[in-house]
């Protein structure tokens, strides 16, 4: 899933940010990005509800995580899930690919492509699990 995962957020490149955003037509924040990624590689991802932009702790993208069956790792692949902390007050998830991160920018207003390392600090990532075709093979 990994692979599919990091093509699938590359196709949002471009697509307006909209906090809480969930439809590419009309904006995605940094969840709805990775929702929508998931959905086109093939998952039914499963919405959170409740989160805003600030918070003081990550704990509102933990049920996100665990809803959509992601598992924690310690160190991020291409494809995974990766969670930070802009500042100490707003997290903020991307999806990391080949040479960098894909993330909903509420700055430059649009999903962009970050190359290289994460310029803010690194507060977890999952794997995203391999979905399975609807043969069930």
């Amino acid at each position: 899933m990994n692979r599919e995962l990091a093509a699938a957020a590359a196709t949002l490149i471009g697509v307006p940010f909209r906090l809480h955003g969930r439809d590419p037509a009309t904006g995605l924040d940094c969840v709805g990005l990775v929702a929508e990624a998931l959905r086109r590689a093939g998952a039914a991802p499963v919405y959170p509800t409740g989160y805003r932009l600030r918070a003081i702790s990550v704990s509102g993208f933990l049920p996100f995580a665990d809803a959509n069956g992601f598992t924690a790792i310690d160190d991020s692949d291409h494809g995974d899930v990766v969670l930070v902390m802009v500042n100490p007050v707003q997290p903020h998830l991307l999806v990391r690919v080949e040479r960098g991160f894909i993330h909903a920018h509420a700055g430059i207003g649009h999903v962009t492509f970050l190359p290289g390392a994460l310029p803010w600090p690194f507060a977890g990532a999952w794997r995203v699990p391999r979905i399975l075709p609807a043969t069930g093979i």
